[in-house]
């Protein structure tokens, strides 16, 4: 009589709570129908993780215990080879109206991958066949997975529109502030300024697009057609308010622990005549968009990548993402 193969167990970086992280070891993943197992290859750290970890994201977005990880690209088996994939996180459900509109990360179920499904920082994650989009082979690994952020920071241009010629004023030093300054280069602007809050980001800044960066202190006021303010903070978006031009526009992506409020003089806001959007998360159209864009190589943004470590080592990158010493810009996990 022979002994059944037993399947190695799975490594999983989980948060089974506020404040309580931990690297388990977890049978191996089946998938139900309609849904793959796929391995990641490399997995990028941001800062909603912490604040997953720290329990400050709005208990409507999150599910504990929850398998971390949100911004990967990883290996599907195919039928002739191994596919480098990445995967849409927002999963909508495809037929409410909302996603009958396109506007899928407005989707009436809400279901994300990292927040409300375990995410990618595992050696399996599983995912619906209908959100893997195909990858060219030669795309950096590393540079895949800032594919979602990506996207959300594409998602938001779309909505604002730049014109060829705008000012443009990214408030923000991390990734998406970068990746601001860089996709925003696509709309032919006369300048784009950005303000960070760490000096030693500069580098990163100038090398993602921007012409000039300074900190807050220093930072130019009210002459911009577009500002996008991806800081995360009640103060960044006063910051973008009052830098905003006459007839301007203001762009929100950043996202303000749950409940910050800033004040807001809503008279000058109509009396300036400005333009406000907010931008949640990003639609499938515009993740399979910014998916082309890698693959075709008319985006380039692996030299974001700052800092990359083991599974095993994921205490120092949280650590890297907390604290950050000298330019940081993503911190990613390899698997």
């Amino acid at each position: 009589m022979t002994n059944p193969v037993t399947k190695p167990s799975k490594r999983a970086l989980v948060v089974t709570g506020p404040g309580s992280v931990s690297l388990e070891e977890r049978p191996p993943a089946l998938a139900p129908p309609g849904e793959v197992v796929v391995s990641p290859s490399v997995v990028g750290l941001c800062g909603t993780d912490l604040e997953i970890i720290d329990g400050r994201i709005d208990p409507a977005y999150v599910r504990y215990p929850l398998v971390l990880g949100h911004e990967w690209c990883g290996v599907l088996d195919g039928p002739d080879a191994k596919q480098l994939v990445v995967a849409e996180g927002v999963v909508a459900c495809g037929h409410c109206e909302r996603c009958r509109q396109g506007r899928t990360n407005l989707c009436e179920t809400y279901d994300e991958v990292g927040f409300t499904r375990d995410g990618a920082l595992a050696d399996e994650v599983v995912v619906p066949r209908r959100v893997i989009h195909l990858l060219d082979q030669a795309v950096d690994r590393s540079a895949a997975t800032l594919v979602e952020p990506m996207a959300v920071v594409f998602q938001g241009l779309d909505r604002a529109r730049p014109k060829p010629g705008w000012r443009v004023l990214v408030i923000g030093d991390g990734t998406v502030g970068l990746l601001s300054a860089l996709l925003v280069r696509l709309y032919s602007p006369s300048v784009v300024d950005l303000v960070g809050a760490r000096s030693a980001q500069e580098d990163l800044a100038l090398e993602a697009g921007a012409d000039s960066f300074c900190t807050p202190e220093k930072a130019p006021r009210g002459d911009y057609d577009l500002v996008v303010e991806a800081a995360g903070s009640s103060r960044a978006a006063g910051m973008a308010l009052d830098s905003a031009r006459r007839g301007g526009a203001v762009l929100l992506l950043g996202l303000p622990p749950h409940g910050e409020k800033t004040p807001v003089a809503v008279d000058d806001v109509v009396n300036r005549d400005l333009a406000v959007h907010a931008s949640f998360s990003y639609t499938s159209s515009s993740f399979a968009e910014v998916a082309g864009l890698l693959s075709t190589g008319a985006v380039e943004p692996s030299f974001l990548v700052t800092h990359r470590l083991a599974l095993e080592e994921w205490p120092a990158a949280l650590e890297a993402l907390r604290q950050p010493v000298g330019a940081r810009g993503k911190v990613v996990i390899e698997l």
